[in-house]
């Protein structure tokens, strides 16, 4: 991480013209990708360089450009034909970016677009940051997996540079098909101005309450969690914030509609509003077992929250020792019983500070992005391998 550009070179310092797409748009009203997107964008323009994104039409935001950055507005008919939508939206961003002629085509995530490859410009270099080990989701049925097997490959095989946002993914796809990425996660910004009068609007107490933020499908336990704070029969409620208009979220919100201790708050998108829930929680849950760097968790850590994450490679490589680790109900509900106070553990939310700090912030994230694609323009070039 963080390599510096060279400015004595004259490649490293030639304004690029940079296409993002693969999101569902910016300023961020969705997710990972979404975040991603609007951080690079906005970094990268201040840098001097060209950015277009990639929005899907019926985006909140109807304007040709945003803080400088470039919108290009593509139909995503998701809500006429479902998932399959999603393949229309990145063929049609697929099909204009033919014309941009850019220098960078960044693609966040490959389910809906490699099946597009023959597409793929040809007269730019083609990145693809790789997201998670897809076909592992649980909502996916075994032909849908199946697939996502094959989308994998193609993104690794037709991609002139692989990104990985967590070592994890960066060794799977090494050791599975051989082929270099280079490890760049995604960041976050410290929060340090908390105004306990913007949970109180939501009828909260400071650090009397449990939280949760995700996106309400099966691989993120949210059931497990809310299991577990009914089983741990605490005093606090459990705060869920996440979308419940799929019909997980909606059958969740159905069953545990009757329990004062477990609250859907909906979907919240002010950063602001959340990160001061995520200050005030007495314990920010984690549920993601797929996926890499999750931009959820590190924003959680930018807030001084208190984690207990479940117990696997991808949380564990950001957390370390600084957080609490569940598997089960029965270890979420000893974890609600045995933690006392957050102001007891100063040393792991230090710790925690200290990694967004040094490394999962965005302006390093940001320069490392510049110059993965100055080395991967040359690479074009020369053919030789990236820089790890």
């Amino acid at each position: 991480m963080c390599n510096k550009i060279n400015f004595n070179d004259p490649l490293q310092v030639k304004k690029l013209k940079i296409g993002i797409l693969g999101s569902q748009g910016i300023p961020n009203h969705y997710g990972g990708f979404e975040q991603c997107a609007e951080y690079l964008a906005l970094g990268l323009s201040r840098k001097g360089h060209e950015v277009w994104v990639y929005n899907r039409h019926n985006h909140e935001c109807s304007e040709d450009t945003w803080n400088g950055v470039n919108i290009i507005h593509c139909r995503n008919p998701d809500r006429i034909l479902g998932a399959i939508g999603q393949f229309v939206y990145d063929y049609l961003c697929l099909k204009d970016a033919g014309k941009r002629s850019f220098d960078i085509l960044l693609q966040l995530g490959y389910t809906s677009s490699s099946v597009w490859y023959r597409m793929w410009p040809r007269d730019c270099t083609n990145i693809v940051n790789m997201d998670g080990m897809e076909w592992k989701r649980t909502k996916y049925n075994e032909y849908v997996k199946q697939f996502l097997k094959y989308a994998e490959k193609w993104a690794v095989k037709h991609a002139d540079l692989l990104i990985a946002d967590s070592p994890v993914i960066k060794n799977y796809l090494e050791n599975r098909y051989g082929k270099s990425a280079v490890f760049i996660p995604y960041g976050a910004e410290i929060f340090d101005d908390p105004d306990v009068n913007i949970i109180r609007e939501y009828r909260l107490e400071p650090f009397g309450y449990h939280l949760l933020i995700a996106r309400l499908v099966p691989e993120n336990n949210i059931e497990m969690i809310i299991k577990g704070i009914i089983a741990a029969r605490s005093a606090k409620p459990l705060v869920i914030i996440g979308n419940t208009d799929n019909r997980f979220g909606l059958a969740l919100k159905r069953k545990y509609a009757q329990n004062d201790h477990i609250r859907f708050l909906g979907g919240i998108y002010d950063k602001h509003v959340t990160n001061d829930l995520r200050y005030y929680s007495s314990i920010y849950f984690h549920g993601h077992t797929v996926g890499g760097t999750n931009p959820s968790l590190l924003e959680a850590m930018a807030c001084s929250s208190l984690i207990a994450a479940h117990n696997n490679a991808f949380n564990k490589t950001v957390l370390g020792d600084d957080a609490f680790y569940f598997r089960d109900t029965d270890q979420i509900a000893n974890i609600i019983n045995t933690v006392g106070d957050k102001s007891g553990y100063s040393q792991r939310l230090n710790n925690n500070i200290a990694k967004i700090n040094t490394c999962y912030n965005w302006p390093n994230i940001t320069d490392e992005y510049e110059k993965v694609f100055f080395d991967a323009i040359a690479m074009n070039k020369t053919g030789d391998a990236p820089h790890p």
